[in-house]
Protein backbone atom coordinates (compact mmCIF):
# COMPACT_ATOMS: atom_id res chain seq x y z
CA UNK A 1 0.00 0.00 0.00
CA UNK A 2 1.47 2.88 -1.14
CA UNK A 3 -0.83 5.60 0.55
CA UNK A 4 -2.54 6.97 -2.44
CA UNK A 5 -5.32 8.65 -0.96
CA UNK A 6 -7.42 11.38 -2.55
CA UNK A 7 -10.67 13.47 -1.58
CA UNK A 8 -11.97 14.76 -5.16
CA UNK A 9 -14.20 17.74 -4.90
CA UNK A 10 -17.40 18.82 -7.16
CA UNK A 11 -14.96 20.43 -9.79
CA UNK A 12 -12.87 17.09 -9.51
CA UNK A 13 -15.89 14.83 -9.92
CA UNK A 14 -16.75 17.06 -12.65
CA UNK A 15 -13.34 16.65 -14.46
CA UNK A 16 -13.32 12.90 -13.87
CA UNK A 17 -16.85 12.09 -15.55
CA UNK A 18 -15.69 14.44 -18.43
CA UNK A 19 -12.87 12.34 -19.16
CA UNK A 20 -9.99 14.93 -17.97
CA UNK A 21 -6.18 13.03 -18.13
CA UNK A 22 -5.21 14.55 -14.93
CA UNK A 23 -7.87 13.07 -12.71
CA UNK A 24 -8.37 10.31 -14.40
CA UNK A 25 -4.81 9.22 -14.27
CA UNK A 26 -5.22 10.05 -10.37
CA UNK A 27 -8.47 7.85 -10.24
CA UNK A 28 -6.56 5.11 -11.81
CA UNK A 29 -3.26 4.71 -9.39
CA UNK A 30 -5.36 5.76 -6.40
CA UNK A 31 -6.34 3.09 -3.83
CA UNK A 32 -9.07 4.86 -1.93
CA UNK A 33 -11.00 8.14 -3.55
CA UNK A 34 -13.43 9.64 -1.61
CA UNK A 35 -15.86 12.46 -1.65
CA UNK A 36 -17.51 14.62 0.60
CA UNK A 37 -21.27 14.32 0.90
CA UNK A 38 -21.35 18.26 0.18
CA UNK A 39 -19.53 17.47 -3.48
CA UNK A 40 -22.42 14.43 -3.37
CA UNK A 41 -25.32 16.53 -2.86
CA UNK A 42 -23.79 19.80 -5.04
CA UNK A 43 -23.27 17.34 -7.94
CA UNK A 44 -27.06 15.60 -7.71
CA UNK A 45 -28.35 18.97 -7.26
CA UNK A 46 -27.04 20.23 -10.13
CA UNK A 47 -30.00 22.06 -12.65
CA UNK A 48 -28.57 20.91 -16.00
CA UNK A 49 -28.19 17.31 -14.33
CA UNK A 50 -28.69 14.62 -17.56
CA UNK A 51 -29.70 11.58 -16.65
CA UNK A 52 -27.16 10.10 -18.58
CA UNK A 53 -24.27 11.77 -16.10
CA UNK A 54 -27.06 11.04 -13.09
CA UNK A 55 -26.15 7.44 -14.35
CA UNK A 56 -22.62 7.60 -14.95
CA UNK A 57 -22.33 9.36 -11.23
CA UNK A 58 -24.22 7.25 -9.29
CA UNK A 59 -21.81 4.23 -10.85
CA UNK A 60 -18.93 6.15 -9.47
CA UNK A 61 -20.48 6.67 -6.48
CA UNK A 62 -20.42 3.07 -6.33
CA UNK A 63 -16.43 2.65 -6.62
CA UNK A 64 -15.59 5.36 -3.58
CA UNK A 65 -16.44 6.20 0.47
CA UNK A 66 -19.00 8.93 0.78
CA UNK A 67 -17.61 10.73 4.04
CA UNK A 68 -20.77 12.32 5.65
CA UNK A 69 -21.62 14.12 8.44
CA UNK A 70 -22.17 12.73 11.94
CA UNK A 71 -22.06 15.12 15.37
CA UNK A 72 -19.96 12.20 17.09
CA UNK A 73 -16.97 12.97 14.69
CA UNK A 74 -15.39 15.25 16.21
CA UNK A 75 -11.96 15.66 14.75
CA UNK A 76 -14.38 16.14 11.63
CA UNK A 77 -16.04 18.69 13.31
CA UNK A 78 -13.48 20.43 15.17
CA UNK A 79 -11.72 20.78 11.63
CA UNK A 80 -14.05 22.40 9.82
CA UNK A 81 -14.50 24.84 12.64
CA UNK A 82 -10.69 25.47 12.54
CA UNK A 83 -10.54 26.03 8.63
CA UNK A 84 -13.83 28.14 8.53
CA UNK A 85 -12.19 30.76 10.88
CA UNK A 86 -9.04 30.23 9.78
CA UNK A 87 -9.50 30.33 6.02
CA UNK A 88 -12.75 32.35 6.28
CA UNK A 89 -14.00 29.89 3.85
CA UNK A 90 -18.21 29.13 3.53
CA UNK A 91 -19.22 26.34 5.25
CA UNK A 92 -19.17 23.72 2.13
CA UNK A 93 -15.64 24.61 1.58
CA UNK A 94 -14.37 23.93 5.03
CA UNK A 95 -16.00 20.49 4.56
CA UNK A 96 -14.14 19.64 1.78
CA UNK A 97 -11.05 20.77 3.10
CA UNK A 98 -11.47 19.47 6.33
CA UNK A 99 -12.85 15.92 4.85
CA UNK A 100 -9.36 15.28 3.29
CA UNK A 101 -7.87 16.64 5.99
CA UNK A 102 -9.26 14.31 8.91
CA UNK A 103 -9.01 10.94 6.35
CA UNK A 104 -5.37 11.61 5.11
CA UNK A 105 -6.16 12.46 2.10
CA UNK A 106 -4.47 14.54 -0.94
CA UNK A 107 -7.37 17.34 -1.67
CA UNK A 108 -8.32 17.23 -5.88
CA UNK A 109 -9.86 20.32 -6.69
CA UNK A 110 -9.71 23.20 -9.36
CA UNK A 111 -11.49 25.37 -6.91
CA UNK A 112 -8.17 28.15 -6.47
CA UNK A 113 -9.32 29.15 -3.38
CA UNK A 114 -8.53 25.85 -1.87
CA UNK A 115 -5.18 25.86 -3.01
CA UNK A 116 -4.21 28.73 -0.09
CA UNK A 117 -4.73 25.44 2.01
CA UNK A 118 -0.89 24.58 3.84
CA UNK A 119 -2.62 22.23 6.06
CA UNK A 120 -2.83 19.31 3.22
CA UNK A 121 -1.47 18.11 -0.16
CA UNK A 122 -3.82 19.50 -2.89
CA UNK A 123 -3.47 18.78 -6.92
CA UNK A 124 -4.91 21.23 -9.35
CA UNK A 125 -7.29 20.67 -11.77
CA UNK A 126 -8.14 22.34 -14.36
Amino acid sequence: MNGNKYIFDTNAVISLLKGDNIVLEIAEKAEWIGISIISYLEFLAFPALSSDDKAIFESFIKRIEVIGLDPDNKPLIDCIINIRIKHHFKLPDAIIVSTAIVTGSILVTGDRQLHTVDEIKIIKTS
